[in-house]
């Protein structure tokens, strides 16, 4: 596996790759990872095959590899069967040259929609249209050229398909939420008094807080809420590059003492932070499956999201959820029905969440290994062009 993001940077395309690879290992398979070195030292774990790599400086934590390196020769001796790109720049290209010097399939993993971060992360004086446009020029190449794309939902899938439709196989295999690990029975408590929010309603928001989020729909949402509710609280787990942005838009909105930035939560802390929770919200438009919705359903909250891509696959309004535009009043709305749906709507949620099953996910993969497998012998035996 190549992924231009690993530990100890945590996003959603870590958590996918982390618990994916311990499924395929869970099953008996062998997976080698390979990702760009840590910052620090002490970050680096044994066993992962790092490549040499600089601070990304327009997004703090992320590091890109840059540097030549002789990994194929070491891809060739662990004589792997497939080789999969979990990254889309840096190191899907360097996925897609060792395949073609090894002659091994590649199967390519669309996690994130780099197109509409890019205007963020990008330094290139060119209107955001053309530079999106010559984003898609590359991305075609590498999606065609793949065995296999796997995405994580429909709405992905049908966007794909329109930029690259000679794509030789796609599949959508969303990465599954452990219902052991969230569930209704997580005691949140311990949450709550740390914050100081015994008895409160609080909503929660988790995840990277970066421009490309839609953090500020939520804000306005909340701003709106509470000139009609003053005993609400909003929660927001996570890190990142825009932090210092939002605290400053929640200042400026009046909300500021309403508004709880909790900074980065380790794994095992964060199903106590779902239960502490009375509502979720998510206003991302970026998402291309939203696990972190996932995991606020398995742990039986519902949740006001987004009316786009893969948070409205998931959601379905007035059934496990509820949905909005992209306006604060709509926003606001939504997260009232939230905060006072009956516990239907709760069950409901828990169960979507439990159609995602983490096991399945991993045998489809399987599947789609196995058939880039055979594929790419069909092509180097010249039975297929």
């Amino acid at each position: 596996m190549f992924t231009d993001t690993y530990l100890p940077t945590r996003d959603g395309v870590v958590t996918s790759i982390l618990a994916t690879k311990q499924r395929l290992e869970e099953l008996g398979h062998d997976i080698f990872m390979f990702a760009p070195e840590p910052a620090n030292e002490t970050d680096r774990e044994e066993g992962i095959y790092y490549f040499r790599a600089v601070s990304f400086d327009r997004y703090p934590g992320y590091r890109v590899a840059m540097f030549p390196t002789n990994k194929c020769e070491i891809l060739e001796e662990l004589d792997v069967d497939v080789i999969h790109s979990h990254g889309l720049l840096a190191m899907a290209l360097r996925s897609m040259f060792a395949g073609r010097v090894l002659r091994k399939p590649v199967v390519v993993s669309f996690h994130t929609m780099v197109t509409e971060a890019s205007k963020y992360y990008v330094r290139m004086p060119l209107p955001d249209p053309v530079l999106g446009r010559l984003f898609w020029i590359y991305l075609r190449q590498l999606l065609e050229r793949a065995e296999a794309v796997v995405v994580p939902s429909e709405a992905i899938k049908t966007e794909l398909r329109q930029y690259a439709p000679d794509m030789k196989r796609i599949e959508v295999i969303p990465t599954g939420v452990d219902c052991s690990v969230f569930n209704p029975e997580v005691d949140g408590t311990a949450v709550r008094r740390r914050h100081g929010l015994d008895r409160k309603k609080i909503i929660l928001n988790v995840g990277r807080i970066a421009w490309e989020k839609n953090l500020n729909l939520i804000l306005k949402g909340f701003s709106v809420l509470k000139s009609r509710n003053d005993d609400i609280w909003l929660m927001i787990v996570g890190e990142g590059p825009a932090r210092e942005h939002y605290m400053r838009l929640a200042a400026e909105l009046g909300i500021a003492e309403r508004t709880i930035f909790t900074g980065f939560v380790p794994d095992d802390e964060l199903p106590q932070y779902y239960a502490a929770s009375d509502a979720f919200v998510m206003a991302s438009k970026f998402e291309t499956q939203g696990i972190v919705v996932l995991e606020a359903m398995a742990s039986g909250k519902p949740v006001a999201g987004i009316n786009f891509r893969a948070v409205a696959e998931i959601v379905k309004d007035g059934e496990n959820g509820f949905l909005f535009d992209e306006n604060p009043e709509s926003c606001a709305s939504a997260i009232e029905a939230a905060l006072s749906c009956n516990d239907e709507v709760r069950r409901a949620a828990r169960q979507r969440a439990e159609e995602y099953s983490m096991s399945d996910g991993v045998r489809r993969l399987v599947e789609v290994y196995k058939f880039a497998i055979e594929r790419k012998k069909a092509f180097l035996d010249g039975r297929i062009k």
